[in-house]
């Protein structure tokens, strides 16, 4: 579990695993601590827990590949689960991650694609929607709504977060009526290829390390956390990318489910995300990959999944045919990071002379494409093409 300046998340997080159904001696619980300035330090010395319980703390801020390495070579199971430190997990959540891998090795498995929030605490730098949105959850609860109601009284202006959930609300499960679903990634597309993703062309997203868990020996065949991927965004899936490509067979299971203790937002966390994902196509700059790009467009991850099949059905069937077209199509999902990492407008991504010889074979193929059945990539290109 990595963790940075959420003691009071990481606090509920450590009582939730210290209620788990899967045998208290047969697991461990690794904290890596990214120098937290905040009171994070002396968890060591409160928490009361069950299992074996590390606490490593940094000295000099690693960044979430470091500390997640330094989790892994720290750990002594054969058997790896990623959590953020400010997750909260149910009972039966290791046991349920266990029984995967019990007779397969081979595997990924992960709750994060049936991610569930919850409001844990009443934080002080929530923005306007986070506000708006614990407002209408506090609501369903009598009790809930007047702790939040005394908060706006006489805690609005301080600056320390007010408890909302209490370890008796984890007990009894009062916790999850401050709680949410946010299907994202099933909604775009995935559910449609069931638990295992089978003909999913894209299966490494679903390796978000805020909940995964795999053998130790598939890192050290694939290789750990790229740790030149500082900040926020894509060094998950570029880790998840390379199991992929060893052959690892990735798998959904909403019993796997953890609940993100929601808090503020960096403003600083959509830039670290282009830049990573720069990082990640840079260092990656196959197809599979780049078609992520469309992301950026607001495409569900079933028309990317879909553009890429026509995208390789295409190469095979006219392996000496469009390749201007798919050149042109790689060129500018490559040039939506690039920009978006530059901070430029994405716009003119492939700009051609008028009347010039590769603008008319690009204009041809891409007229043909539809008539041969190509309608998800004709469409994709579409909407880069002509920004």
């Amino acid at each position: 579990m990595p963790t940075y300046n959420k003691y009071y998340q990481t606090s509920l997080s450590l009582y939730g695993l210290s209620k788990q159904t899967f045998p208290q001696a047969e697991y461990e619980v690794i904290l890596v601590d990214d120098a937290s300035s905040d009171n994070t330090p002396n968890i060591f010395k409160e928490a009361d827990v069950p299992f074996k319980f590390k606490y490593i703390g940094m000295k000099q801020n690693k960044g979430r590949s470091s500390v997640r390495n330094i989790g892994i070579n720290h750990a002594e199971g054969n058997l790896l689960i990623f959590l953020d430190g400010e997750m909260l997990a149910p009972p039966a959540f290791i046991e349920n991650h266990y029984k995967h891998h019990v007779h397969e090795s081979n595997l990924v498995v992960t709750g994060a694609m049936h991610y569930e929030g919850v409001y844990t605490f009443i934080m002080p730098d929530y923005n306007e929607d986070q506000v708006a949105h614990l407002k209408e959850l506090v609501s369903r609860d009598p009790e809930y709504r007047r702790l939040y109601e005394n908060y706006e009284q006489t805690q609005q202006h301080s600056n320390v977060p007010c408890p909302l959930v209490t370890k008796e609300d984890i007990n009894t499960n009062r916790f999850q009526r401050v709680s949410f679903p946010n299907r994202y990634f099933l909604n775009s597309g995935l559910k449609h290829f069931g638990e295992r993703l089978e003909g999913f062309t894209l299966p490494y997203i679903a390796f978000l390390s805020g909940n995964v868990s795999v053998r130790k020996a598939n890192l050290k065949k694939s290789g750990l956390f790229d740790e030149t991927f500082v900040g926020y965004g894509a060094e998950d899936w570029e880790l998840g990318y390379r199991l992929y490509k060893n052959g690892v067979q990735f798998v959904l299971d909403p019993s796997t489910v953890a609940y993100h203790q929601e808090h503020g937002i960096s403003k600083r966390k959509v830039k670290e995300q282009w830049g990573n994902h720069y990082r990640f196509v840079k260092k990656h700059p196959n197809i599979d990959v780049l078609i992520l790009s469309l992301e950026w467009k607001e495409l569900p991850f079933m028309h990317m999944h879909q553009t890429l099949v026509e995208y390789k059905e295409l190469k095979k069937r006219f392996p000496d045919e469009y390749n201007e077209l798919t050149h042109a199509f790689r060129v500018m999902l490559f040039r939506i990071i690039e920009y978006l990492n530059n901070g430029q407008p994405v716009t003119k991504l492939y700009e051609l002379p008028p009347g010039s010889e590769e603008r008319i074979k690009i204009h041809q193929q891409l007229e043909t494409l539809r008539p041969l059945g190509f309608d998800y990539l004709a469409s994709s290109f579409e909407q880069i093409y002509y920004l």
